[in-house]
């Protein structure tokens, strides 16, 4: 493996504690739910779906997370959430680089994925200009939370 390729590890017993270490700034910290609130998704499963999280890794170091809620083998039902970066690696198009690793995992991971969503804060106007950038389209639709919902097709 390259040593300049984004990896994407499950969190694990190993890793879980460098997850935590992940800080945005304070002006961020409103916009996507913490590593912490991730991880009891993932043990308490809200959503009544599988739910997967995730580290991203740069040279062996945990510098952002996501977690996938899905139903397994459905065609349109995969959401990532929770995306974020540490605040040492953002502004450097490190997002870009994570989130198409992130796609090429979930196309890897989950062949029958035609449709990767997500869902955005209203007033992240950076997260938005890079999903759109990334091809995914705002179908003007929000959630109950009231955020923008994004869609991306995917074959």
């Amino acid at each position: 493996m390259g040593n300049n390729i984004v990896q994407i590890q499950p969190v694990t017993r190993d890793n879980w504690e460098q997850a935590l270490q992940i800080s945005l700034h304070e002006h961020q910290t409103h916009l996507v739910p913490s590593v912490m609130e991730g991880l009891a998704y993932a043990y308490i499963k809200p959503w009544d779906e599988a739910f997967d999280p995730f580290v991203l890794e740069l040279k062996g170091q945990v510098f952002g997370f996501f977690y996938l809620s899905y139903t397994p083998e459905s065609a349109d039902n995969y959401w990532i959430g929770g995306f974020q970066l540490d605040r040492s690696f953002q502004g450097q198009g490190m997002g870009k680089r994570a989130l198409r690793a992130v796609i090429d995992f979930i196309k890897k991971e989950h062949p029958l994925c035609r449709v990767i969503s997500l869902t955005v804060e209203r007033d992240n106007v950076t997260a938005q200009r890079l999903y759109t950038s990334m091809s995914f389209v705002s179908e003007n639709k929000t959630n109950s939370d009231d955020e923008v919902i994004y869609r991306l097709q995917v074959n």
